[in-house]
């Protein structure tokens, strides 16, 4: 049975130990709105290890992570890069859905410092079981999650980063770059796709 308290993940890497704890995360007051803990997905021993911002409407309903359309042009941009998402851990920095009613619409927000911390435990854990080779950050919320507050996305998109001490272990290589859902919002969304494809290919090359 999952730990109701959830706060902290258990001393272990494996993957179904940890997704079976953190169901029932009571970390953060997310869990009281949110259908359920979205959980990354994909094997130990990945070599990249994808990190999103938090889990979406769709993703909510369906308890996988990036199956919404950010997902689907996801998959199609990583696709186009050369990646196999079935080869991929794909994540998020918060595991439940963050959100405001209006009418019958669920409408996301953004998580706070506050949430991003209290799962950045699980994150970590993740990390550990996984140990990737590359770690890609999709978004500033992401990036932040592991590359501290200070880290600003727009003056280091695309390109290589040095993780912090307390997580240069675990995150041996970073790229950040942008989330889908902003290629999906960006008022020239081809220019936009064409950018975040860019960049996955450039993370991509630090693999070779």
């Amino acid at each position: 049975m999952p730990d109701s308290r959830g706060a902290e993940p258990p001393d272990t890497t494996d993957l179904d130990r940890l997704r079976s704890v953190a169901s029932g995360c009571h970390g953060c007051p997310l869990y009281q709105d949110a259908t359920q803990t979205v959980f990354g997905e994909g094997t130990a021993g990945a070599k990249v290890l994808v990190v999103g911002e938090q889990p979406g409407d769709k993703e909510d309903l369906a308890g996988e992570p990036f199956v919404g359309p950010a997902g689907k042009l996801l998959d199609r941009a990583f696709a186009e890069a050369g990646f196999d998402r079935q080869a991929l851990y794909v994540t998020n920095a918060v595991k439940h859905f963050k959100f405001k009613r209006e009418g019958k619409r669920r409408i996301h927000q953004k998580p706070g410092r506050t949430e991003v911390v209290a799962c950045r435990p699980w994150l970590l854990a993740e990390l550990r079981a996984v140990r990737p080779d590359l770690v890609l950050l999709l978004g500033a919320t992401a990036a932040q999650s592991l590359l501290g507050p200070k880290f600003r996305l727009t003056a280091h998109r695309g390109e290589p980063v040095e993780a912090p001490d307390d997580v240069a272990e675990l995150v041996p290589s970073a790229v950040a770059t942008v989330h889908p859902s902003a290629v999906l919002r960006a008022p020239d969304r081809d220019d936009a796709y064409a950018a975040f494809v860019a960049d996955l290919k450039a993370a991509g090359k630090l693999l070779k």
